[in-house]
């Protein structure tokens, strides 16, 4: 398994990048996706860890969505704030997560990320239209971690 900066082409980083400004253009809801190379904890406890540290708790109104993923312990998590946690089904998590295992399954990352981001992207649009004083509160960029 490449490691978490060699995992993308910039190409590939690109169509993330694309799938976040995408499922971002009609909701006030923003999405991060985040790699690193191992989680030696709970996976759902790094990805709160993260969250936090990423200042995804920050947005106006609780409505950030974390994709985490360590590639080389092969876990991932996705974690909603209270905001979108409020408004979605209890199985809406596990339906996003149960797409883009999917699609890890088969080695193809990218195309998972994309459909999971598409998802939940509608939910946020859904219950975070997006309004005309709407700022981008969160960096759409992939970011790393060791």
């Amino acid at each position: 398994m490449p490691s978490a900066q060699t995992l993308f082409t910039n190409e590939e980083k690109d169509r993330i990048k694309s799938a976040i400004l995408k499922a971002e253009l009609d909701t006030s809801g923003e999405i991060r996706v985040h790699i690193e190379n191992h989680c030696k904890n709970d996976v759902l406890d790094r990805a709160a860890f993260l969250f936090k540290k990423l200042d995804m708790h920050q947005t106006e109104h609780r409505n950030g969505v974390l994709f985490y993923l360590a590639v080389k312990d092969r876990k991932f998590a996705i974690i909603g704030d209270e905001g979108i946690n409020l408004q979605v089904e209890e199985t809406f998590w596990e339906e996003v997560k149960q797409i883009l295992a999917e699609h890890f399954k088969r080695q193809d990352f990218v195309a998972g990320l994309e459909q999971g981001i598409e998802k939940a992207g509608q939910k946020l649009k859904k219950h975070f239209p997006h309004h005309s004083d709407d700022i981008n509160e969160l960096s759409d960029e992939i970011s790393f971690g060791s």
